[in-house]
């Protein structure tokens, strides 16, 4: 007797993703776990009388979005505080700021902070002052136009650039590195980067609850989005403690790889946790480490010299030696190890401490970003086996004008080589790093790139997005592609990206499944 599934998805363009890349009508799935692929009337024979049956009435059906580089609780505050990433100028940006101090009283609201001091707080997240057209970092004189007696944050999208009014200066700046304060005249102009900026990350962490409240918004904006796992990089953040807890309470919608900073790396290990160790929704992942900063900041660290600053070539936030004896210990105790690189010579040192390694390729041992890799790095990636974890959504800063072009001049075309990475045979894994989340926005950058040297075609976009996230995370035996056997994550798109290539960012996400379960139904909209 064949047992009934619990789930149909029927009259779909069904892309399997897989080797074959196979197209088919429709899927079944029983316990969590996709039982039959293939064309309608056979995968009816599964049909009883409690099978829920989905038409998608010829919409494409995908394997779900992975985003293998995620900050899930920065998310979460996009949503819940200032929203800086639409501002379109350094007026706006304010505007939005003085908004959000309007929501809030002194003492907070309900998902403000962790402190009644740091309820005060008045935070905005995501601005890119690159993209308008008076092109400079919001400063303390901006800020404390929003408010000159409660503190105001306004966090640049890379995270490694903070711009902060007197209040939260006078709190905060004795905390902070001389270095990584910007000054002018020898005063403070508000703006801070790298190490500088982790006391007001500290100012500000949620407490357990407030955190729990920016995942699930975060969760469900993901959802919304067609994302069924995502592979976040935490520091000193409870997101560990609150994906367990909703875990456990059957209310995480979306799988989670937790890629803990270097510096948690004592205590997991005196734990005993190892990489993939967890539950069918919450794994341990890698240990991460930063090299270098970022183009946004100056501080992702080059060969040659900045094409708007000849005298900066970036700065490294972790040195080669400290990095080199992380990877070590990290790699020894059975970790994988990923390290945020952008500049070419961050990228060379950490490709230097994975070549130290008995088996990197083996371990799957990643690399953040990947922004300006030469010809001869790019070749070790192949070599080694060394995961690219890219983010194809930072194709916007890649043309005439652009970040890259300000930052970079010429090399802005040498910046995100995914063809040429795929044809050095190094594995390929998309994410977004929030910036923001949306699979569909990066893959659309990276069919649409401005430069030939960064495209790829539209299959291959979302194998990154799908099986090399999961190869990234140990998982392509179970996520990534849709086939007999592996978990039943899947989202349904409106349009095909093959037809409508030219529009993929537009494209609605119509349907996601996790485990068998639709956590999101946008038909109904």
């Amino acid at each position: 007797m064949t047992l009934a599934a619990d789930l149909l998805l029927t009259n779909a363009e069904v892309h399997t993703l897989d080797d074959s890349d196979e197209t088919h009508e429709a899927v079944a799935v029983r316990d969590g776990r996709i039982v039959r692929v293939g064309p309608e009337y056979e995968v009816r024979f599964l049909e009883g009388v409690g099978t829920e049956v989905v038409d998608l009435d010829g919409r494409v059906l995908l394997p779900g979005f992975i985003d293998a580089h995620t900050h899930l609780t920065a998310t979460g505050r996009y949503l819940v505080h200032a929203d800086l990433s639409k501002a379109d100028s350094p007026d706006d940006a304010l505007d939005r700021l003085r908004a959000r101090a309007d929501e809030t009283n002194s003492t907070g609201d309900e998902t403000g902070n962790a402190t009644e001091e740091a309820g005060a707080w008045v935070l905005g997240f995501g601005y890119d002052e690159s993209m308008w057209d008076e092109s400079r970092y919001l400063t303390r004189e901006d800020l404390d136009s929003v408010s000159d007696s409660r503190p105001v944050v306004a966090f640049r999208e890379d995270m490694h650039v903070a711009s902060l009014n007197g209040v939260a200066l006078d709190r905060l700046v004795d905390e902070m590195p001389a270095e990584d304060v910007h000054r002018e005249d020898g005063d403070p102009t508000g703006v801070v980067v790298e190490e500088a900026v982790d006391p007001v990350y500290e100012a500000i962490e949620p407490d357990a609850e407030q955190a729990e409240k920016l995942v699930r918004a975060a969760q469900q904006y993901a959802n919304e989005r067609g994302v069924t796992g995502i592979h976040d990089m935490v520091r000193k953040s409870r997101a560990p403690e609150v994906y367990r807890t909703l875990d456990m309470a059957g209310d995480l919608s979306i799988r989670v790889r937790i890629n803990y900073w270097a510096d948690h790396l004592d205590a997991l290990v005196e734990t005993g946790e190892r990489t993939n160790y967890g539950s069918e929704f919450v794994r341990t992942g890698a240990i991460k480490s930063y090299t270098d900063g970022s183009f946004g900041g100056r501080t992702a660290k080059l060969s040659e010299p900045y094409a708007d600053d000849e005298d900066e070539t970036g700065q490294w936030v972790v040195d080669p030696d400290e990095l080199g004896d992380i990877v070590s210990r990290a790699d020894e105790a059975g970790f994988q190890v990923t390290a945020h690189a952008i500049g070419d010579e961050a990228i060379e040192a950490v490709l230097d401490a994975y070549e130290d390694c008995e088996s990197p390729g083996e371990s799957r041992h990643r690399v953040e970003h990947v922004e300006l890799a030469s010809d001869e790095a790019i070749e070790r990636f192949g070599e080694l086996g060394v995961v690219a974890s890219v983010q194809p959504n930072f194709l916007k800063w890649a043309g005439e004008d652009g970040l890259y072009d300000s930052r970079l001049g010429d090399r802005r075309t040498e910046t995100n080589q995914y063809p040429a990475l795929l044809d050095a045979g190094a594995p390929l894994a998309f994410g977004s790093d929030c910036m923001p989340l949306d699979p569909l926005l990066g893959i659309h950058h990276a069919v649409n790139a401005p430069d030939e040297s960064q495209q790829v075609g539209v299959t291959a976009a979302l194998r990154a997005y799908t099986l090399g996230a999961a190869y990234a995370g140990f998982d392509e035996e179970r996520l990534g592609t849709i086939e007999v056997g592996k978990r039943a994550d899947f989202v349904a798109l409106d349009r095909s990206p093959w037809d409508h290539e030219e529009s993929i960012s537009d494209i609605g996400v119509a349907l996601t499944v996790v485990d068998g379960d639709v956590v999101y139904d946008g038909r109904k909209k």
